[in-house]
C-alpha cells in the first residue's frame, strides 16, 4: 500500500510494523512465484516508462479505434518487453539485465512488428503459413511459454508444451485420445496469424478489461483508498468487545480491500501487515491467524466490482455484460464471507481470545473525512446499470477516482496546478472543441500525468530533492502496467493450449470421459468436474485454470443438463479454490510469511473457513431452483430466490457447525454429523429434501441445546 496520512490503528505498534521492503518481496514471491529485478538509474527510467507507456496506450484503446489485430499485438509486445525486463532467467541476474534479456525483448518486438505488416494478407494463408510467418511464429511460441515460466512457474509452461507435443504426435497416442496429428505449420498458423490461438478471447480480456482494472487497483491505492478500506473496516467493526471481533473485522476488511485489489496474495499480505498484530494481541495463534488472513484475501477473486481475471472472461464466453457476471457473483459472495464469518467465530470462541482496542477516528468522521473513496466503486456498477459498457465504466471509475483525490492534500494523485490545468483543458476540449466527454477527460489526465513527469524529470536534472508524493499518479499508472504483465503472460499462454483443444478435439473427449466416469448422473459428473478443475488448478493460476477447464469441463456439464451460465460459474469457483490448495496454495503460504506459521497447518485451515461456501455450486449447477442463486430473474422466480438463498444461509451455517465443532460451545461427533446431513439435504434445493434438512437441523439444534443445559446444571449444582 502507499504511504498515506489516514489514521493508523494503534494495534499496529513499532516493533510490529513489517517493512513494506519485506512485503513486497513477500507479494513478489507467492503471487509471481518469481522475484523481479529491482533497477536503479537508466534501466529504472526506461522499466517505469514502458509501464507507464502500457497503461497509457490501455487508456487510450478506449477511447480511439485500434484495429483488433494490431492493438492485441502490440499490447502483448510490451508485455515481452517488459517481462524479460522484470523477471529474470535466474537469480544471479536479479541485480543486472543481461545481453540474453535484451535480445529475447527483441526478438519479441520482432516477431510482433513482422506480424503487423504481413497480417491482412496472412489471413489468407493460415494453413500454409510461409518459411518467415513459421520461423516468427516459432519464435512467439517459445517467448510466450519462457515468459509464462518466468512469471507463474514451470507448471503452465510444461503443461503448454505438453499440449504442443500432443498436437504433434496424436497418431501414437492410445484410444480416445488420439488424432490425426498437425504439423508445425498448422499449429504455428493457428496461434500465429489468426484471432485464435495466442491473440484468442483469453489475450483480448486481458488487453482490454484485466489491464484497466489493473489501473483502477492502482489509482484506488495510490490515492489512500485501500489504507482507508482497512481503517472503515476496524472503525466499523473493531470496537466489538467481543473475542471473535478482530477476526470479524479482519473478514470484512479482507472483502473491502478485496474490492480495490482483485488478487488474493496481494490482499492477504496488505491485510496480514497491519491486522497480524492485532491478531496476535487477541490471543490467535500463528497458523490460525494466518488461515483467516488468507480467507479474507482470498474473496478478494471473489469480490465485486473487481473480482478475477477469470471473471472477464465468463463475460467473453457467454456473451454477457459484466454486469450481469457481478449480479450472478453477488449471492455466492454473501455465502462465502457468511462461511468465513461463522467459521472464524467458532474458533475465536474455542480459543477464548479477547476483545483489542483498535484506536481509529470515530466511524462517522472517517467516513465523511474519506468516505468519497466509495463513489468510484459504485460508480463501476452504476454506470454498467445505465448501459455503459464496462471498459468504459472503468475508465470513467478512474477518472472519477483521479478527480476526488484532489478532494484532500494527503490523497491527491499530482500537483493541484497540475490536476487544475488537467481540469482546464478537459473543459476546453469538451466545451469549444466538441470533444466527447470521456475523450475530454483522457486528455486532461494524459495533461496532468505530463505535467508531473516534466517536473519529475527537472528535478532529477537539477539534481533536486523535495516531496514528490503529489506525483502519485505516474506511481499508479506504473502499478497498473506493471499488475498486468503475469496476467497477460497467463493468457497468452492459456490461448495456446486452447487452440490445440480445438484443433484436436480433445475438449470433447474430456467432457466424454467425465461423464462416463460419472455414469451420466448429475450429481456424479458434476463431482468429477469439481475434482477436475482443482486438481488443474493445483498446478496452474486461477486463470489458466478458468480457461483450460472451460473447454474440456463445460461440455461434459452440458451433457448431464447443467445450464452453461451455472456451468461456468461452478468452475469459476472451484478454479478460485485451487489458491489454497497445495502445492500452490499461494494465499495461505504468504499468510504464514508475515505471522511466522507453518504453510501447510495454515493452509488446511483456511481450507476449513472457506470451504463450507465453495460446497454452495452444487447448489446451482444440480437444481433448477438453485440457479435462484445467481439472482437469474428471467429463469427463477422472486420468491424462489429469496427462499433458495435463506436454504443456502442455512445450510453453511450447519456445515460452518459441522466443519468448525462449535455452535453454543463445543459439539459433539454425533451432532456434527447430523448438523453436517443437514446441510448437505438444504444445498439440494429441492422442497423434499429442505423439509428433511429442516427437520434434522432443528434436532441437531435440540440436542445442542439439551447437552449444553444439562452439563450447565451439573457444573451448577457441583
Amino acid at each position: 500500500m502507499s504511504q498515506s496520512s489516514l489514521p493508523v490503528p494503534t494495534a499496529r505498534e513499532p516493533e510490529d510494523v513489517i517493512q513494506q521492503d519485506k512485503l513486497d518481496e513477500i507479494i513478489q514471491e507467492f503471487e509471481s512465484e518469481s522475484a523481479t529485478r529491482k533497477f536503479q538509474g537508466v534501466w529504472a527510467w526506461i522499466a517505469g516508462a514502458l509501464c507507464i507507456g502500457l497503461s497509457v496506450y490501455a487508456l487510450y484503446w478506449t477511447q480511439y479505434a485500434v484495429t483488433t489485430h494490431v492493438y492485441r499485438a502490440t499490447f502483448l509486445m510490451l508485455v515481452l518487453v517488459l517481462t524479460y525486463l522484470f523477471y529474470p532467467l535466474t537469480k544471479r541476474d536479479l541485480k543486472r539485465v543481461p545481453w540474453y534479456d535484451i535480445v529475447l525483448a527483441g526478438l519479441a518486438v520482432a516477431s510482433l512488428v513482422y506480424l503487423l505488416l504481413i497480417y491482412e494478407s496472412a489471413l489468407q494463408r493460415i494453413t500454409r503459413p510461409t518459411t518467415p510467418e513459421i520461423a516468427f511464429g516459432i519464435i512467439l511460441i517459445v517467448l510466450i511459454i519462457e515468459a509464462t515460466r518466468r512469471t507463474t512457474g514451470w507448471a503452465l509452461a510444461a503443461i503448454t508444451l505438453a499440449f504442443l507435443a500432443y498436437a504433434f504426435l496424436g497418431p501414437y497416442m492410445p484410444e480416445p485420445f488420439d488424432h490425426r496429428g498437425y504439423g508445425i505449420p498448422r499449429i504455428v498458423g493457428q496461434n500465429y496469424l489468426t484471432l485464435e490461438g495466442i491473440f484468442g478471447v483469453p489475450l483480448d480480456v486481458a488487453a482490454t478489461f484485466i489491464v484497466l482494472f489493473t489501473i483502477y487497483g492502482a489509482v484506488l491505492e495510490y490515492s489512500g483508498a485501500g489504507k482507508f478500506f482497512l481503517d472503515w473496516a476496524f472503525a466499523a467493526m473493531g470496537r466489538s468487545n467481543s473475542g471473535a471481533g478482530p477476526g470479524r473485522t479482519v473478514t470484512a476488511a479482507g472483502f473491502l480491500l478485496g474490492t480495490v485489489s482483485g488478487s488474493g496474495v496481494a490482499t492477504t499480505v496488505t491485510l496480514g501487515a497491519l491486522a497480524w498484530p492485532m491478531l496476535k494481541r487477541a490471543g490467535y495463534d500463528k497458523n490460525t491467524a494466518g488461515g483467516i488472513l488468507s480467507a479474507a484475501g482470498l474473496g478478494a477473486i471473489l469480490s465485486p466490482p473487481t473480482l478475477g481475471a477469470a471473471a472477464f472472461l465468463i463475460a467473453e464466453y457467454l456473451e454477457i455484460t459484466y454486469l450481469q457476471v457481478l449480479v450472478m457473483a453477488t449471492i455466492p459472495t454473501i455465502l462465502y464471507y457468511l462461511s468465513c464469518f461463522l467459521m472464524i467465530e467458532a474458533d475465536s470462541r474455542r480459543m477464548k481470545t479477547r476483545a483489542v482496542e483498535i484506536k481509529t477516528l470515530p466511524f462517522w468522521e472517517l467516513t465523511l473525512k474519506y468516505g468519497y473513496h466509495f463513489t468510484s466503486l459504485f460508480a463501476v456498477a452504476v454506470l454498467m446499470a445505465f448501459g455503459m459498457t464496462a471498459f468504459m465504466a472503468v475508465f470513467w471509475s478512474i477518472a472519477i477516482a483521479f478527480a476526488l483525490s484532489f478532494l484532500r492534500k494527503e490523497t491527491r494523485l499530482t500537483s493541484l496546478w497540475a490536476g487544475t490545468t488537467g481540469l482546464v483543458l478537459a473543459l476546453v476540449l469538451w466545451l469549444a472543441f466538441n470533444f466527447r466527454p470521456p475523450t475530454a477527460a483522457f486528455w486532461g489526465m494524459m495533461l496532468a500525468a505530463s505535467l508531473a513527469a516534466a517536473i519529475i524529470i527537472y528535478r532529477h536534472v537539477r539534481g533536486m530533492i523535495g516531496d514528490v508524493d503529489s506525483y502519485r499518479i505516474l506511481r499508479a499508472f506504473e502499478g497498473g502496467g506493471r499488475g498486468v504483465i503475469s496476467v497477460a503472460a497467463t493468457t497468452a499462454c492459456a490461448g495456446i493450449i486452447v487452440s490445440v483443444v480445438t484443433l484436436t478435439g480433445l475438449g470433447l473427449k474430456i467432457s466424454g470421459l467425465i461423464v462416463g466416469l460419472g455414469g451420466g448422473v448429475p450429481l456424479f459428473t458434476v463431482a468429477f468436474a469439481a475434482i477436475a478443475v482443482w486438481v488443474l488448478g493445483l498446478a496452474v493460476p486461477v486463470t489458466a485454470s478458468y480457461i483450460i477447464a472451460v473447454v474440456m469441463v463445460v461440455p461434459a456439464l452440458a451433457q448431464v443438463g447443467v445450464p452453461e451460465v451455472a456451468a461456468h460459474m461452478f468452475i469459476f469457483y472451484y478454479a478460485v479454490l485451487s489458491d489454497v490448495s497445495p502445492p500452490t496454495a499461494l494465499s495461505p503460504f504468504a499468510a504464514a510469511a508475515i505471522t511466522g506459521g507453518k504453510p501447510y497447518p495454515t493452509m488446511l485451515l483456511a481450507w476449513k473457513y472457506c470451504l463450507p461456501a465453495f460446497l454452495v455450486p452444487f447448489m446451482f449447477t444440480l437444481s433448477p431452483d438453485g440457479l435462484g442463486l445467481l439472482l437469474l430473474w428471467d429463469t427463477v422466480p422472486i420468491t424462489t430466490i429469496v427462499w433458495v438463498f435463506f436454504t443456502a444461509c442455512l445450510a453453511v451455517a450447519a456445515f460452518s457447525v459441522a466443519f468448525g465443532g462449535w455452535f453454543l460451545k463445543d459439539a459433539t461427533l454425533i451432532e456434527r454429523v447430523i448438523f453436517g446431513i443437514s446441510g448437505m439435504l438444504l444445498l439440494a434445493a429441492d422442497t423434499r429434501f429442505d423439509a428433511v434438512g429442516f427437520a434434522l437441523l432443528f434436532v441437531a439444534v435440540v440436542l445442542h441445546l439439551w447437552r449444553t443445559r444439562r452439563e450447565l446444571r451439573v457444573t451448577v449444582s457441583a
